[in-house]
């Protein structure tokens, strides 16, 4: 009697993933790396805005208060190890999430997988971003530092930079000391990020373009892509902002040596959930549009098509 051959997830749809992994981390690191270099100048108000609120008030006020007290080129510290650390990031998150999501499918089984498909997007993106944490946390630490430190008082060069961070280790916590409030922030925002894009794109191919994906055109698929990334990247702000707060106020000289909850306490919940959120929604929207725009367009000229579907 012939044996019925498992399904696996891997070959389940018009193109197999099976060699498609390697491609999708370096989509990734493309996705990740790039947007958030580029958008440096707006991390840097955001940050400010997090540690010194009374100070930095504003986007654009914000903005002009670095570039007048430090030059033009200050909007800018950080790019090396955010370029560096966000390229590995972006790599395991969605690298890591195609096969992790593939797995978890594969072992649901096929009508548990569709039946279960939101909470295999929730375990899949979670699962990756634990691990892509632990790769961006060194990154994040001396990023924040050098971004929030007084003009003088801390090197802005990425060796130096990380350099005084491993010697000062015991106030710093390098390299691994936000490693616990990044995965606070990373997890929920990633989980969200996976999920309503994943969900966004069903909506679109369900109600509005209700084709078969693939007989619509690169263009058109690419746009549903950047919609859905937008409207992702909103909810990921709102999720993770106090978190990210917090990691903000770690680099904080003043708050050196105290506990995660003494910080709370004196900053306020808040104060967490809401200073410098609307630059943040502002910032995190178009980069997780652009990320997805930019994994798809990468993983379409592989031939690997776009990212979900009905």
């Amino acid at each position: 009697m012939a044996q019925t051959k498992k399904w696996d997830a891997r070959y389940a749809g018009a193109i197999p993933h099976d060699a498609s992994y390697a491609k999708c981390l370096l989509g990734g690191v493309l996705a990740c790396g790039l947007t958030h270099a580029a958008i440096t100048p707006l991390d840097v108000t955001k940050c400010n805005m997090q540690v010194d609120p009374k100070k930095y008030k504003g986007l654009v006020s914000g903005l002009r208060t670095i570039i007048a007290e430090e030059g033009a080129g200050a909007i800018w510290k950080g790019f090396t190890p955010t370029l560096i650390g966000y390229s590995l990031q972006g790599a395991f998150k969605y690298g890591l999430y195609e096969i992790f999501k593939d797995q978890y499918s594969t072992l649901a089984g096929e009508e548990n997988a569709k039946k279960y498909k939101g909470l295999i997007w929730c375990l899949g993106s979670a699962s990756a971003e634990f691990f892509a944490d632990i790769a961006l946390c060194p990154l994040e630490m001396v990023k924040v530092k050098v971004q929030t430190s007084p003009a003088g008082t801390f090197p802005t060069a990425f060796g130096p930079a990380v350099a005084k961070m491993s010697a000062e280790s015991a106030e710093t916590r390098f390299p691994f000391g936000s490693l616990v409030p990044l995965w606070s922030r990373q997890i929920p925002y990633t989980v969200a990020k996976f999920y309503f894009f994943e969900k966004c794109v069903q909506l679109f191919y369900t109600h509005v373009f209700t084709q078969p994906k693939e007989t619509y055109s690169k263009g058109t698929q690419l746009g549903v892509t950047f919609a859905s990334g937008y409207s992702a990247g909103v909810i990921c702000a709102i999720v993770s902002h106090p978190a990210d707060s917090l990691v903000s106020q770690l680099g904080k000289a003043s708050n050196k040596g105290k506990s995660l909850g003494t910080i709370v306490g004196e900053v306020g919940m808040f104060n967490l959930a809401t200073k410098g959120l609307g630059t943040r929604v502002l910032m995190i929207g178009t980069l997780t549009g652009l990320q997805w725009w930019i994994y798809d367009t990468f993983k379409s000229v592989m031939g690997l098509g776009t990212t979900g579907g009905k």
